[in-house]
This record gives C-alpha cells, structure tokens and sequence, in this order.
C-alpha cells in the first residue's frame, strides 16, 4: 500500500514502503528489508539497489550508537520507525532505518545495483561513476555497493543531505519491488568490538547474494550451526 495518496508517488505503479513498515522489531525489519529497493534521484536518474545485507541493533547493545545516549546528532535514531539516520564509518557515509523502539535501528550493510524500467543502463553507468574502482575504472555491479560505504557513495547518499530527514518519495523512499530472498543467513555482525556484543547474531544476508555482501558469510571454514544459522522462508502467498 503507498504511504501517500497515489497523485503523490513518483511513478503510477510505484510501491513506496510505508511508514508503518519500518514500525517493527529492528531484527524483523532487518529481515524484512532484504529484497526491499532504495530509489535515489540524482540529477534526472533514479539510482537504485537491491538490499541484500542489513544488521539490526537495539538500544541495549554495547556496539550501538544509541547505547552511547540521546544527543542532537544521534536524534533520529530516538524518534518513531522510519527515520534516516545517517553517520561517517571509514571515511565514507552510512545509511541506517530508525525501528520500532527509542534507540533501535538497522543499518543497511551491502546492496546489489537493481536494473529496470525506472533504473536503467544510464542509472547504473552513473552508480559506477560515483564509486569508481582502482586507476578509476567502472566497478563490476557485484562489487558496486558491497560495503555500507560503497552503498551509500554509488547511490550519491551523504549525511549532510539526509541525516535525521524522513523518506521523500521525489527523492529517496524504500520500494517493495516484489523480490524475497529464498533463504536467510544469519550470523554475527562484523566490525563490533571485543566486549560490546560482537557475538550477538543480528546480521542479516540474503543468501543468493552471500559472494557479494560485505563479507561472504559461506566463506571457506564457516559452519553451519556454529558460525551461522541458514533460515528457509515459505513461498510469498499470492
């Protein structure tokens, strides 16, 4: 259902997610979100990628920004699901969801670039101009936003422009483009420091894209029901 009156929507059959969506335990949205698309419109172009990597986080989590306590710039992570809450993480921008709950939310890890009647060829040469490789070549679409960083520098996202703002369906939304993953990885979040809960098991990867998250939780050595737990979702019901 659109969140606005359909005279709103960017496009007629546009499915923005409603604000209500992100009104959810943050690792029910974490899950939720996977498959989910974000729309950014940059210069003419609506710049798109698929999510397929999220990490939940509470207010209780030692590794949480908001365990850290309200302050002005942490204020959207405070406020009703739906919020964007936007922060600098090794040198580039992040982009997180505020959840059901003060002080909980998901960060949105990796996405893979989504290509189609709204976001075509032109959309994704402008993704790889925005986060170009090495000696500045084009990134391959599976490396393309493989990281929170390169996410948000592909889809030209930064904290100045979108920081504690809510989704504007001209210019940035969430949209249920119909996709589900088949399967759900779930394992421990990465880049938590030893004694703030690194071991606690809320990262979320779509199992069809685990070789392009930020990193391959299937990798060489990993254990099913030790480093990782494999979830089998039921066919979406017509």
């Amino acid at each position: 259902m659109p969140a606005t009156p359909s005279s709103n929507l960017p496009w007629p059959d546009a499915r923005p997610l409603p604000d209500r969506f992100f009104d959810r335990d943050a690792q029910l949205l974490a899950r939720e979100l996977l498959g989910k698309v974000i729309r950014h419109r940059v210069a003419g172009l609506w710049l798109s990628a698929r999510i397929i990597e999220t990490e939940a986080y509470y207010l209780v989590d030692k590794g949480s920004h908001a365990s850290l306590g309200y302050t002005d710039k942490r204020k959207a992570l405070f406020a009703d699901g739906g919020h964007i809450y936007m922060y600098y993480a090794r040198g580039g921008d992040s982009l997180n969801f505020s959840a059901q709950g003060p002080g909980n939310a998901v960060l949105i890890k990796s996405a893979h670039p989504w290509l189609d009647a709204i976001s075509g060829a032109d959309a994704l040469a402008a993704m790889q101009r925005n986060n170009p490789g090495s000696q500045s070549q084009p990134r391959t679409p599976e490396r393309l936003c493989a990281g929170q960083t390169l996410l948000c520098k592909a889809l030209g996202l930064k904290v100045p422009d979108w920081d504690a703002r809510r989704f504007d369906l001209q210019r940035l939304f969430v949209e249920d483009v119909g996709e589900r993953p088949h399967s759900i990885i779930q394992c421990a979040r990465l880049g938590i420091p030893k004694g703030r809960d690194e071991d606690l098991p809320y990262r979320f990867v779509d199992a069809r894209y685990a070789r392009h998250c930020t990193r391959n939780p299937l990798r060489r050595g990993q254990v099913e029901g030790h480093d990782y737990q494999l979830h089998t979702l039921e066919p979406a019901r017509p």
